[in-house]
């Protein structure tokens, strides 16, 4: 019976988004790939730092055991083959079970997402991440020097979003961009009970939840709590959490911050990883917890 990946969670994941490859990643972006692939060669024996996603990875991969794969985790990298080397090496060394990775040398490699039907694609790479974009797949651009996860949470794998353009589309955000907080305000009130169109991370979402629903059931140990993180405040909370009970899906948290920086939050919450579309929120976040820039909506234009 042929191997495949019907009915499991797919991450697809740059190397540099699991491993800490930036000394190494300074010597690939000055053009000599050569010198590169011989840099890594010579580190083969010598595991890679876990990266700003290493965490979310390996607590996702813990849902599987003997009986049943829940979970599929693929290096997609443009890293040459010989570099790649390294890259199975180091996942091995930590004990996590990934055993498949397309590495192109240098040529983007998001193409690949579609035979994977990926649920989510993490890289350090812009270009890639909104090509996945365009593509339909959850992706985000992994921030490098983000702060890496609390290990306080060894059996629940933590995940916070942002609402408008991530979660939801960005229909909002537009009128608040263009008309300003009054408007936006009463144009949140006004459709409180018309369910926002879905953004670029529902189906990250809804996938998620159908692994919670391993917890609830009580066959695996792992659980997840996932967090809305939004500008949002009252009145226009009510639009978000009626889509969400539109859509048949659940957060364990909602945080309506009204604007205010979302770090010192998200830091006391302590995600495994948080996904944003504004590059402001992302970097005040990465001072505290694992951050992704979801570059899609009216504040991300080409």
């Amino acid at each position: 019976m042929p191997a495949s990946l019907e009915g499991q969670l797919v991450v697809a994941i740059s190397s540099r988004a699991l491993f800490d490859f930036e000394e190494e990643n300074h010597v690939f972006e000055q053009g000599d790939d050569r010198a590169y692939m011989k840099l890594q060669l010579g580190r083969l024996e010598e595991p890679a730092k876990p990266g700003v996603a290493f965490s979310l990875v390996r607590k996702l991969l813990a849902f599987n055991d003997a009986e049943t794969q829940r979970v599929e985790v693929v290096i997609l990298s443009r890293n040459d083959p010989v570099s790649g080397m390294r890259v199975f090496r180091s996942a091995q060394h930590y004990g996590l079970p990934i055993q498949r990775g397309s590495f192109t040398r240098g040529q983007s490699p998001w193409r690949y997402l579609r035979p994977l039907n990926a649920n989510l694609f993490l890289s350090a790479h812009l270009p890639d991440v909104r090509a996945a974009l365009d593509a339909g797949v959850p992706a985000a651009q992994v921030y490098p020097h983000s702060a890496h996860a609390s290990e306080d949470h060894p059996h629940e794998v933590r995940i916070a979003f942002d609402g408008d353009a991530v979660l939801f589309s960005d229909e909002a955000e537009r009128v608040f961009q263009s008309e300003g907080l009054s408007a936006f305000q009463q144009h949140e009130r006004d459709k409180a009970g018309q369910p926002l169109s879905a953004g670029p991370f529902k189906p990250l979402l809804a996938a998620l939840q159908q692994l919670q629903s391993l917890q609830r059931q009580g066959t695996s140990p792992m659980r997840i709590r996932t967090a809305l993180v939004t500008a949002r405040s009252a009145p226009a909370h009510e639009r978000a959490i009626r889509t969400l009970m539109d859509w048949n899906i659940e957060v364990d948290e909602a945080m309506f911050l009204g604007g205010l920086p979302k770090g010192e939050f998200l830091k006391e919450f302590e995600p495994d990883f948080f996904f944003d579309d504004q590059t402001g929120h992302i970097e005040s976040a990465a001072q505290h917890v694992p951050s992704g820039h979801v570059a899609s909506g009216v504040s991300n234009p080409l």
